[in-house]
């Protein structure tokens, strides 16, 4: 099992409209490419940047579909998250994999 992080730096004044349309339209869209098995949106607390510090998590259970997922719906997802909010966040990915 793999964990992909989107962890997300916004502009406060963006804030609350990402959040808005994370919930309502992009994690719904990520989870309805039926490549992974659940998710969660975090807010961090203590972030040491300026802005508000999100991390979106997706647990994924193989690398295939994680492969498929970066090759045929990440391009689209990630066009659109950066033309709604385009010059008022930072994103950094990872992808980290379960060990215990």
């Amino acid at each position: 099992m793999f964990l992909y992080n989107v962890t997300l730096i916004l502009e406060d004044a963006a804030a609350e409209e990402w959040l808005q349309w994370m919930q309502d339209v992009h994690i719904p869209e990520v989870m309805a490419t039926g490549l992974f098995v659940s998710n969660r949106l975090l807010k961090v607390v203590d972030s040491p940047n300026e802005g508000v510090t999100y991390c979106a998590q997706y647990v994924v259970e193989t690398l295939d579909n994680y492969n498929k997922y970066q090759e045929i719906f990440a391009p689209a997802l990630q066009a659109e998250l950066n033309e709604r909010f385009k010059n008022r966040f930072v994103a950094y990915r990872s992808l980290m994999e379960f060990v215990a």
